[in-house]
């Protein structure tokens, strides 16, 4: 960076340190300055097979370091290629990109017995909503002797005009808290494909001692209470995976929708069943082989779709539970259900929540609110959920 980038991203810190968002703290610019950066790999892939190494001790590390792929030009001759929008022929041409190199890892955040690892998808931008997260459901803890731990994953800033700053704000961010997982990709909505299997990858990789993962979006409001009791009460359900289940979705035709999908991409009716990507729950077994069911499938631009791909490969079926809300609590949006405590009480996951109202709805939760009754959502689902 030049003097004049680095002292703009130090005034922008001084800045969120003012209004509380970040501790205060120097040695890390006094760093940046005696101590010579790494050099970062080219954000492109590699197709070649990528190996786990154990290194002496038994650590595992992540062993992509180099990135080394070029787009497919074998597609750009067929007539059905030629027909796609520009966004389609961006992924198809480089959709065998499957491995990156890591730019900020944490394999300590696994080390020992963790019961539940939260993870949540983010952006270098959103660092109000991690914030937020970090002081509400996200916070690490030790329940009844059970750790539950978190990790926030992101790729690369796609502001190219600011990328250089904003991945500063981002390391500066992580010298702080220790829980960003960063890929050499950049963050797009089709990348959040690469967002999923990179982070099964990482799991299968370094986190053997973990039992379950809570997976969904940093807009999200979520009980870990609630979670503890839905867990507790499904111990003896084996591969486990348990969210807002769509059953016979079909591909959205309409180019102006953002989940339109092409016919030439994906010709089959419906969708496998799957959950959306707001937040669910599986277990640990499963995860790691959902990372040996992502590596046998073409990546698909949809990252929850794609999800219920590698289940459906699997033969497990993905639970339905009301207590998951991934598209609000009622279809009415002006609807004050949305707003009432109450319900959020009772709930595991309730989506699209900003960090204003994500906080004040986490304070109103937690105070010494009286409900006439909790909802009886949590207990273990039945068959009629799964259909």
């Amino acid at each position: 960076y030049n003097i004049f980038s680095e002292v703009l991203v130090h005034l922008q810190f001084s800045n969120y340190q003012k209004k509380g968002l970040y501790p205060v703290t120097n040695t890390f610019w006094k760093a940046s300055k005696t101590k010579q950066a790494e050099p970062v790999a080219a954000a492109t892939g590699t197709t070649e097979e990528s190996s786990v190494t154990q290194e002496r001790g038994g650590s595992w590390t992540w062993d992509v370091s180099i990135a080394n792929c070029s787009a497919n030009l074998n597609l750009t001759n067929q007539d059905w290629f030629r027909g796609l929008e520009a966004n389609f022929k961006q992924f198809l041409l480089y959709r065998h990109c499957r491995f990156f190199p890591m730019l900020i890892n944490h394999p300590e955040k696994c080390l020992g017995e963790t019961y539940l690892l939260m993870v949540i998808k983010s952006i270098a931008t959103q660092h109000d909503r991690r914030e937020v997260i970090r002081k509400t459901w996200g916070k690490e803890q030790v329940v009844d002797g059970k750790k539950v731990k978190k990790v926030f994953l992101l790729g690369t800033p796609s502001n190219e005009a600011q990328k250089a700053n904003h991945q500063k704000l981002l390391e500066y961010e992580d010298y702080i808290y220790r829980d960003i997982l960063q890929w050499d990709f950049q963050d797009s909505f089709f990348n959040l494909t690469l967002k999923e299997t990179h982070f099964l990858k990482w799991f299968s990789t370094y986190c053997a001692d973990v039992r379950y993962i809570f997976k969904g979006d940093d807009d999200v409001f979520v009980s870990v209470e609630n979670i503890f009791e839905y867990l507790e009460a499904s111990a003896h359900v084996k591969n486990l995976f348990v969210g807002d289940v769509l059953f016979k979705a079909k591909p959205i035709r309409k180019k102006e929708n953002k989940y339109y999908i092409p016919q030439a991409l994906y010709k089959k009716t419906y969708y496998p069943p799957y959950a959306g990507g707001g937040g669910f729950l599986m277990d640990a077994p499963l995860a790691r082989r959902l990372y040996w069911a992502s590596d046998s499938l073409d990546l698909y631009p949809i990252d929850d779709v794609f999800l219920g791909m590698c289940l459906e490969v699997l033969q497990v079926s993905p639970i339905k539970h009301n207590a998951f809300k991934t598209f609000g609590l009622v279809k009415n949006k002006n609807s004050k259900l949305n707003q009432e405590p109450c319900f959020f009480k009772s709930m595991i996951v309730v989506h699209k929540l900003l960090p204003p109202d994500l906080i004040h709805m986490w304070n109103l939760v937690n105070s010494n609110l009286i409900c006439s009754q909790k909802v009886e959502i949590l207990k273990p689902v039945g068959n009629w959920e799964r259909n």
